[in-house]
Formats: C-alpha cells, sequence, structure tokens
C-alpha cells in the first residue's frame, strides 16, 4: 500500500465504475444497458445487486423521456384518455404539434438552435479536472426549466389569472355594503328604520356569500368544468434514464391505481382522470425498474409485469374491487422499461416460470459473487471501496494507512474461504462508517487502526451479540462444560441462523435397551431441521460398522442440548457420532474440546462453513482445543493474538477425531486398534 491515507484515493465519478470484485456482472450489465435487456441478479445480501441496478439506469443516457398526461373523456367518464409527451421535445416536435404557446419565444429560439444553444452564456463553468463533462444536450435540457407536461398541465393558471383583472365581485358588494350601513347609521333617522336597515343589509350579504360558495363548489366539481389534465408522470427533474425502485411495493404503488371516491352521485364526485395515479411500472418507463426479493412478490402481480414487459404499455385501473376506482380503466400508458430483479438463490423456485423466462429469452440471469480472490489488484480495490464509502458518507473522515490495513483484514476474516476477501461490502461499509463515528467523536482528522478495533466490538451482527449472551448463560448455568471428561457429552460447534456468529452447541448420547424386539432406534431431539436429521441417519452408518451388531438392540437417544433457535446442517455430524461412541463405548469425551466437522457413511471429515466464527466462539467460552477438517485449515484466518488462545487441530477421518477427542485410556487404545483393523 503505497497511500498516507485514503484522501489521496481518487474515487471514478461513474457508479459502474465503483463496483468492485463483480467483473462478470459489470460486463453483462453494460451489455445489458447498451441493448435495453432485462437482468436477473441472483446472490447474497448487500454484494451491489441494487447498485449495479442503477448503474445500468446512469448508462442508458441517450433515452427520450416522456410525460404522461390525463385527460377527461367526454363519451365515457369512466375511461379517461392518455397523451403521451416528449419530456424535452426539439423545436421540430413543438412545431408539428403546434405547442408553440407553452414556451417563451427565448425559451424557443434555444430549442430552435439545438444543443448548440447550451455552449452561450459566457459564465457556463468548464468541467473541472476528473469531473465528468456535462453533455451538451443535457446541458440545454436544464436551461429549459419545465418538461412539456408540466408546462401544459399548469398552462390553464396563468390564462384563468389574466380573464379575472379588475377588483373582484365580492370586494364591490363589500364596500358597498358598509357604505350602505355608514350612510344609514349616520342619517337621523328612528332606530328601528336603522335596525331594519342593517338587518337588511347583512341578510342579504349572508345570502350573496352562500349562493357563492354554493356556485364556487358545483363550478370546481362539475366534470364539465374539469378540462385541465392531470400529470401522472412527470420527468422534468430527469436528464438520464429513470431508476425507479419497486421493492416491497404494493399493487397500486407497482402497477397503479385509481383513487377512492366517496362522493360517486350528485354532480359532488372528483372526476375519474383526476384520481388516477401511475405506478412503478409507469415511472420506470424509459429506464430500469429495479424489483429486489423479487420471489417475495406475488405471482399474480409478477404475471401483471411480465404483461407490461411484453405490451410496452399498461392501462391504469382500481386494484381494489370495493373501491370506485375499480370501474375507472384508463387507456393504455407506456410501460417501455428495462426490469432488473434480484434475489437469493433459494428464492429461485418462487420467481413465476413465465418472468423468469422472458427474461433468459430476452436478458441475462446473473450469479452474483459473494467473494473475490485475495490479490494485490483486489486490496487496491478495497481501498478504493474505503475511499468511496468515506466521500459517499460525507460525515466521517477519511482512513489512514493502519487503518486501512485493518479493515482489508476484517474482509479476509469475513470471507471464511481461504486467501479470498469478502463482498459483503455492505456488511464492511458499515464497520467503515462505525469507525469513522468513533473517529469523530474523538475530534480526529484520520481514522487509525484503534478505531477500525473498536468499532468492531461495537459493530456486531444481532447473531453474534446474541451468540455471546447464548454462550455466557450456558456457562453460568454449566450447560458448557470446559473441563474434565463425561461420557456421551460433547461441545459441538455451529453458527447461528444464516450469519458468520459462531456457537458452542453441547450434544449428549445415552444408550439404553431396545424398546422394541425388532430393531433399536436412533432418536434425535432438539428442533433438528432436514439436514441434520438426514446427517444424524448417516452418523447411524458409522456406529454400526464400528460397534457391530450390538447395536441393533440398542436404542440410542442424542439431545442438542438448549437449541431454542434450531439445528440445521451436518456440520455436527463428527460431534454427534463422538457422543454416540462414547455412550455405547463408555469411554469418557474430553470437555476442553471442541469440533466440527461433517462426516460420510464411511467416517471421512468433509469440510463445512464458518469456520472462524465458529473457533471464535470456541475460544469465548474458554475451550483450548478445536477440532476442524482437514479441507477447512487454509480457511482459517483468526487475529494472531486470538489464535494463541487455542490448539487447532485438523483432522481427516473418526478415528483421528476420537484419539484428540476421547480420554486416554484403555477402552480407547482397543477401540481405534479395532477401528484400524476394520478400515485395513
Amino acid at each position: 500500500m503505497k497511500i498516507k491515507s485514503t484522501s489521496e484515493v481518487k474515487v471514478p465519478l461513474r457508479m459502474i465504475d465503483q463496483i468492485i470484485g463483480q467483473e462478470k456482472a459489470v460486463d453483462i450489465i453494460k451489455k445489458a444497458a447498451r441493448q435495453k435487456r432485462n437482468v436477473l441478479l441472483i446472490g447474497p445480501p448487500g454484494t451491489g445487486k441494487s447498485m449495479m441496478a442503477q448503474a445500468m439506469a446512469e448508462l442508458m443516457e441517450g433515452a427520450e423521456l416522456e410525460d404522461v398526461l390525463v385527460y377527461p373523456n367526454p363519451n365515457n367518464e369512466n375511461q379517461p384518455m392518455v397523451r403521451i409527451l416528449k419530456t424535452h421535445p426539439d423545436f421540430e416536435y413543438i412545431r408539428k404539434n403546434k405547442l408553440e404557446r407553452f414556451f417563451s419565444p427565448r425559451e424557443l429560439e434555444r430549442i430552435r438552435k439545438g444543443p448548440a444553444a447550451a455552449k452561450e452564456p459566457a459564465s457556463a463553468k468548464e468541467p473541472e479536472k476528473g469531473e465528468k463533462p456535462i453533455p451538451a444536450a443535457v446541458s440545454l435540457r436544464k436551461q429549459i426549466t419545465a418538461g412539456l407536461g408540466r408546462r401544459i398541465s399548469q398552462y390553464q393558471k396563468p390564462r384563468e389569472e389574466a380573464a379575472a383583472k379588475g377588483p373582484s365581485s365580492t370586494i364591490i358588494i363589500a364596500i358597498a355594503g358598509i357604505v350602505i350601513l355608514a350612510v344609514v347609521l349616520a342619517t337621523e333617522i328612528p332606530e328601528n328604520v336603522k335596525m331594519l336597515a342593517v338587518v337588511t343589509v347583512l341578510g342579504l350579504g349572508l345570502l350573496f356569500i352562500i349562493s357563492n360558495a354554493t356556485a364556487g363548489l358545483g363550478k370546481r366539481l362539475m366534470i364539465t368544468e374539469q378540462s385541465t389534465p392531470k400529470l401522472i408522470v412527470d420527468n422534468t427533474e430527469r436528464t438520464a434514464a429513470p431508476f425507479i425502485d419497486a421493492t416491497g411495493s404494493r399493487a397500486g404503488s407497482l402497477l397503479g391505481d385509481i383513487k377512492h371516491d366517496p362522493l360517486q352521485s350528485g354532480g359532488l364526485g372528483t372526476p375519474a382522470h383526476l384520481r388516477v395515479e401511475a405506478g412503478a411500472i409507469h415511472q420506470a418507463n424509459k429506464g430500469v425498474l429495479f424489483i429486489d426479493e423479487v420471489a417475495s412478490m406475488k405471482l399474480n402481480w409478477q404475471q401483471e409485469i411480465l404483461t407490461a414487459m411484453q405490451e410496452k404499455k399498461y392501462p391504469i385501473t382500481g386494484q381494489s374491487e370495493m373501491s370506485s376506482g375499480a370501474l375507472v380503466k384508463t387507456q393504455p400508458v407506456p410501460t417501455d422499461f428495462v426490469l432488473v430483479a434480484a434475489g437469493n438463490l433459494p428464492d429461485m423456485a418462487h420467481i413465476h416460470p413465465a418472468l423468469r423466462s422472458r427474461i433468459r429469452g430476452g436478458g441475462y440471469e446473473v450469479y452474483v459473487e459473494d467473494t473475490m480472490e485475495d490479490t494485490p489488484e483486489n486490496e487496491e480495490n478495497l481501498v478504493r471501496f474505503i475511499a468511496q464509502e468515506v466521500v459517499r458518507d460525507g460525515k466521517i473522515p477519511h482512513f489512514r494507512a493502519d487503518a486501512v490495513s485493518e479493515i482489508i483484514e476484517e474482509a479476509r476474516r469475513m470471507s471464511g474461504r481461504r486467501k479470498r476477501f469478502t463482498l459483503n461490502l455492505r456488511e464492511l461499509g458499515g464497520l467503515v462508517r462505525a469507525a469513522g463515528d468513533i473517529a469523530r467523536e474523538k475530534g480526529i482528522q484520520l481514522v487509525t487502526k484503534q478505531e477500525v478495533l473498536e468499532a468492531g466490538k461495537i459493530f456486531k451482527s444481532i447473531e453474534s451479540q446474541l451468540g455471546a449472551k447464548m454462550i455466557e448463560h450456558k456457562r453460568e448455568y454449566q450447560t458448557i462444560v470446559t473441563s474434565g471428561a463425561e461420557v456421551g457429552r460433547v461441545n459441538g460447534l455451529a453458527v447461528l441462523g444464516d450469519s458468520r456468529a459462531g456457537l458452542v452447541l453441547p450434544i449428549v448420547a445415552e444408550a439404553t435397551p431396545a424398546a422394541s424386539r425388532s430393531e433399536g432406534r436412533v432418536i434425535a431431539t432438539g428442533k433438528l431441521g432436514v439436514i441434520a436429521k438426514e446427517a444424524v441417519d448417516n452418523v447411524s452408518a458409522i456406529f454400526k460398522k464400528y460397534i457391530g451388531t450390538a447395536i441393533a438392540r440398542t436404542d440410542l437417544h442424542i439431545q442438542f442440548l438448549q437449541t431454542y433457535e434450531g439445528v440445521e446442517g451436518d456440520s455436527a455430524s463428527i460431534s454427534t457420532a463422538v457422543a454416540v461412541i462414547s455412550a455405547i463405548s463408555d469411554i469418557p469425551v474430553r470437555q476442553d474440546v471442541a469440533m466440527t466437522g461433517s462426516l460420510d457413511v464411511r467416517g471421512r471429515v468433509l469440510p463445512v462453513g464458518g469456520i472462524n466464527g465458529k473457533i471464535e466462539a470456541a475460544i469465548d467460552s474458554g475451550i483450548k482445543k478445536v477440532l476442524i477438517p482437514q479441507a477447512n485449515g487454509q480457511d482459517v484466518y483468526l487475529p494472531k493474538d486470538r489464535a494463541k488462545m487455542i490448539e487447532i487441530i485438523k483432522v481427516t477421518s473418526i478415528s483421528e477425531v476420537l484419539s484428540h477427542a476421547l480420554k486416554d485410556s484403555k477402552a480407547k487404545n482397543e477401540l481405534l486398534m479395532k477401528m484400524k483393523t476394520q478400515a485395513d
């Protein structure tokens, strides 16, 4: 690393250039943006799927944006008419459609000259070094303050104001009433006549106010008077293709809706076209519609999205059958968008087959990587990532070289694999911001290694915090035993949920005479999942092989202690096997040893995930030795001070596991000799 701090690192301006470790996906996104192809991104959370979708919209700069207006239909009030207009039209379009009245003469002259007019102002700012130059066409759009749709929807307001010149009739009548009252009160006439005159004037004024209010209400609500269109898609503020994130949207916000009108009769109802609301599929026209966790969306909504993709237009109607909006259906509204859908691998079965087929037939499916190789080039990419996070946050100081090195070390640990960096950059970015917050509280100019280490202690997932609490609770109540030796009891290791947080998992086994005369059973309890139950069944083959036929007359009870959170996976296979073999052979198991690993039916130890988190949990529990699969040996990545606190033994077979886990005794030696003889 040749920098003193991340302030020296140049941060790319384009979002596509800020994506790290996803070269294959980035290449496909660029192709899809050029050709306007749909994309399905599958991968773990936090790996940059939404960032890729935004980058794709940024790359689609040439999109011709469109505004959508809705007008009342004089022939059918429940079928509002739709008008599509260019948001930023050229002069020929304006002239052909006779739209000159919506622009000032100066604006028309600029539009007539085209992009060259954007260079006219002498005060135009030149792009700074490294700054992305603004295209002339985009600069012209910024100078023309409002899009065409907005201009038309607001056009009648100045016209009505111009027509209403002169003082208001209400003001005139009010002044006349005040003058009459002043004259009556100043004139020498009987008091009863004065009172009658005052009451008469006030009564006439009240009648005028009521009449005027009623007439105004009727005029406001009469459908024939509502010729002003409603702008439902407005791209005035955009200079590039729209990016619409519809993640978690309900039917109305996704597909459009018609508002409910409680006043549906007597001429008091709101006109249908004023109740039309565009959905995300309409807002994304000429741009990108992004839907994360697409599999969680109802299948009928996925089907409607497919229809909009195929037809490139979709009418808006009320989404609730109980609403008056269900009676209204507009003319088709453009939906020419590119779909970028995202999700996790286990959820793919819940994606509508037709929608997925449409994406594959006219686009790409991409698996987003969760790790990248540990190379000098990727190390430099992580340095750039830290600089990007500092710039994006805007509130934290830059990182000194030693702090950057510590973040990179954490990226190695988080990967859980040999010679790899994690690409869960969302979580890594959280660590960057936590360290930056600590540095800001201290009032220092650069984040150092000390702040990163402090952030690591407080920036923990809920699972990690819960795992620590569970370990503390189990040690307090002696659920976890870390000294001595016991028959049929093993300290297994597991991860909590889908996280990297490790957990010590005590397992106990007991052998009893079979309750059935025909055959013994294996009974496992502790809220086991499908894979965990299958792993227990597979381990039973090892019992039969090494223990012999006596197991047929024995029931084996296996209990995963206090596993209220459930157990899934096969990483407790060697722990289960050791507990049962200990219970049957009556050989104690060392309690200062913990273990993790899968087993095949022949007794070979297979690799598992979450190695670093499991070892960390063993260290926190006070365990002195841990057994892990030989294949996971290079995946171990611990801080030097933590690595000194435990002995890590790599094993390849169940016999090696037993040699380290069982307490030294004559029975142990006989068992291992028997297993060796059978293996030979």
